[in-house]
């Protein structure tokens, strides 16, 4: 069978995580890509579950949340946030935690 190349691209140290967890299973960083691969074509989906919520859930998450702000806001309860905060804060509503 011919044999052809793959470029990845990924963070370095997951890379470098990934290669020490493969050599520690006893295979090589190719091998693991090769057997994902392999388990894709073969039953024909991804060995694990990939989602995103739908639009209306995210659109109503946002509302309570503007909600629960608004209420704060009017009884004088707004926390102090700097701007990192406030973008934590919406990078963890977005992964819906």
């Amino acid at each position: 069978m011919a044999q052809t190349a793959m470029t990845i691209r990924m963070d370095n140290d997951l890379k470098v995580q990934f290669d020490k967890l493969c050599d520690e299973f006893g295979m090589s960083t190719n091998t693991a890509f090769n057997i994902f691969a392999r388990t894709v074509v073969r039953n024909r989906r991804i060995p694990f579950i990939i989602e995103a919520p739908t639009k209306d859930e995210v659109i109503s998450k946002g509302k309570d949340a503007f909600d629960r702000i608004r209420a704060m806001a009017l009884r004088g309860e707004l926390p102090n946030l700097t701007l990192d905060e406030i973008n934590e804060e919406i990078r963890l509503a977005r992964e819906g935690k």
